[in-house]
């Protein structure tokens, strides 16, 4: 029975903290906010801005920021205000609420399991610059040549001795266990030091524990809040077949989670409105020492939708800086291509042939700063190095499209999308047509070939000053009529929905998402019924893509972006409106699919698909036909 009590306090404790503290008791703070329409508005505490894009829902509970495109609840803002984890959000706001933080057995167990995987990391981290520091200090030259190997190395590499101390690099000893006493003697298992990534069991020996990290230059990994979760080492050894070794995956360490260097990079790249993207350590504390402190790194795999929705808390522009050779070139195509989907602005740095970031930081601070401004949006970017490399017309028109065109396929915002054919057209001496029809084909062979697509819900912006709290006015104000009209007028609410849906991305799943956002905004009124209704008839009418309205997952910006543009309910000639278009393009998307595929039956000679293929061809028209 006192269990019970006591999971039922901790379970009480997060609902506890919302009930006593509201959005704006979070909020305000931070920002000084205003009534606009059905919500609050300021300037957005994550990035520098004249025009208010950050807004409050108090009836929800949460906030949206529209320059940054993040958003969530008051744990959430903590979390990027304060670079805490949900933990450290929760301790915030509890002592603010005057909550007692109470916890279940289980979840007590589970806490004081990570706090001591933590202390271990910590207690590592001190050990390794201590073994590093010991030599700077004056140790026996004898019994230090590996450690002074270590050092010569960092600072050959161009470090100084305060970016040694500030990002407590280490050295782990050319020994076997010289950690592993350590900690065992500082009272940790055996069990913590392999849950923490720290020692491994020898092969074919049970119960004969190593060092995971041996004779190498040690570099902490560490979580948004600035505690150690793993490390990268080094080796100094020339004949180490593993140039840098990761720790594993580990209860704190997630590589597709973590981003290196991000616990002191936040602020700049907020502040910056950009992120510089490198591929290693060096590279990271190079730039960070000559001052672009905007910068991280990965660890050890390519660029995740973890990692995107990181970076995107605090800047949507991302500049690449990774090798010029071909596995850095593939590597940037590949972490493109992901934040162009996540509707990131993406920019390259070209560097110098046999040159690496760290390199140029370390030999010409001014050269790099120079190529800093001079990047270019990555499709220029790519059609520049592709042309450089390749002087064959047809050959560069077929690297391109290997290369390029699947870029400029997954670029969110339409007008962005033309401007890059109009550049990839002149610069390949083609017209916008050919490049637009290769755009298409390619989009059909990544629909077909890829299984789980991951696109995130978030890259819901329009174009740059055309989203509704750009234009001016109050929400209410926010329509190309000028006025909202009351009951008819149905052709100033229908211009009004046009102009809204224009700064939406056409496509059906997002002009769907929008409509379900108006239902959900309005939940207490008749109109959300009608609206999930007609939302479930339009995806039922082609088989397979049935979808009851209550399993689609609405983002919190398309949220906030129904309720400025709604401040109040709509009328029923706007409801029509958002139900006709969200038809349209949804049909026209399907007639799209029943065409290609319609054609892939006839070159396969598959008589029996031909035949439903042209039958769905042939009913899709007919829909739209009625519609129109």
């Amino acid at each position: 029975m006192a269990d019970s009590k006591q999971e039922q306090k901790s379970g009480d404790t997060v609902q506890k903290v919302k009930d006593k503290l509201s959005i704006v008791d979070v909020v305000s703070p931070y920002v000084k906010l205003t009534k606009a329409g059905k919500y609050l508005r300021g300037l957005s505490p994550f990035t520098k801005e004249k025009t208010p894009s950050f807004f409050v829902n108090v009836d929800r509970g949460s906030y949206y920021c529209f320059s940054t495109s993040q958003g969530g609840d008051i744990f959430t803002f903590i979390e990027k205000m304060e670079g805490v984890d949900f933990k450290g959000a929760l301790k915030i706001l509890a002592e603010k609420a005057g909550v007692e933080i109470v916890y279940n057995a289980n979840t007590q167990q589970e806490r004081n399991r990570s706090e001591r995987l933590r202390e271990a990391m910590a207690e590592a981290t001190q050990f390794y610059a201590i073994q590093l520091g010991s030599f700077v200090q004056g140790a026996s030259a004898t019994n230090d040549m590996p450690r002074a190997a270590a050092l010569a190395y960092a600072k050959k590499r161009g470090l100084t001795d305060e970016a040694i101390a500030t990002w407590s690099l280490g050295y782990a000893p050319d020994t076997w266990r010289a950690l592993l006493e350590h900690l065992q003697a500082k009272g940790f298992s055996n069990q913590e030091l392999v849950a923490a990534g720290l020692i491994k069991e020898a092969e074919g020996r049970s119960g004969t524990w190593y060092d995971r990290f041996r004779h190498r230059l040690m570099f902490p990994i560490r979580d948004s809040a600035g505690r150690t979760i793993a490390f990268t080492g080094r080796a100094l050894a020339a004949d180490d077949q593993a140039k840098y070794l990761n720790s594993p995956e580990t209860e704190l360490f997630h590589k597709s989670e973590v981003l290196f260097g991000m616990d002191r990079a936040k602020d700049a790249i907020r502040t910056r409105d950009f992120a510089i993207l490198v591929e290693g350590q060096f590279d990271l504390l190079l730039l960070h020492q000559i001052g672009f402190q905007n910068t991280i790194a990965l660890s050890g795999t390519a660029l995740s939708p973890r990692h995107l929705s990181t970076i995107k808390r605090y800047s949507e522009n991302l500049m690449l800086c990774l090798d010029a050779d071909r596995a850095g070139l593939a590597a940037s195509a590949k972490n493109a291509a992901a934040a162009l989907e996540a509707g990131m602005r993406v920019k390259a740095v070209r560097l110098p042939a046999g040159k690496d970031p760290a390199d140029l930081a370390s030999e010409s601070p001014k050269d790099f700063t120079k190529l800093i401004g001079e990047a270019q949006s990555i499709v220029e970017f790519f059609l520049s190095v592709l042309a450089a490399s390749e002087h064959d017309s047809h050959k560069l028109v077929m690297a391109a499209e290997k290369t390029v065109i699947p870029l400029i396929g997954v670029i969110q915002s339409p007008l962005e999308q033309e401007h890059f054919v109009g550049v990839t057209a002149r610069t390949l001496g083609l017209t916008p047509e050919a490049v637009r029809a290769s755009i298409a084909r390619v989009r059909n062979l990544s629909t077909e070939s890829r299984q789980n697509p991951g696109a995130p819900k978030e890259g819901y912006a329009g174009p740059q000053g055309n989203a509704p709290w750009q234009r001016g006015g109050s929400p209410q104000q926010v329509n190309s009529a000028g006025t909202r009209g009351a009951s008819g007028g149905a052709s100033r609410n229908e211009s009004r929905v046009s102009a809204v849906l224009s700064s939406v991305a056409s496509t059906a799943a997002r002009r769907g998402e929008f409509l379900l956002a108006v239902a959900e905004t309005y939940a207490d009124k008749p109109l959300a019924e009608t609206l999930k209704n007609e939302y479930t008839r339009i995806i039922g009418s082609v088989p397979g893509t049935e979808v009851p309205a209550e399993q689609q997952q609405i983002s919190e910006r398309v949220l906030f972006e129904a309720g400025i543009t709604f401040a109040e309910p709509p009328t029923d000639a706007e409801l029509s409106e958002l139900i006709r278009v969200f038809e349209q393009t949804f049909l026209r998307e399907k007639l799209t699919e029943a065409t290609n595929g319609l054609r892939r039956a006839e070159l396969q000679g598959d008589k029996e698909a031909t035949a439903a293929f042209a039958q769905q061809y042939k009913d899709l028209s007919a829909h739209l036909s009625a519609l129109h």
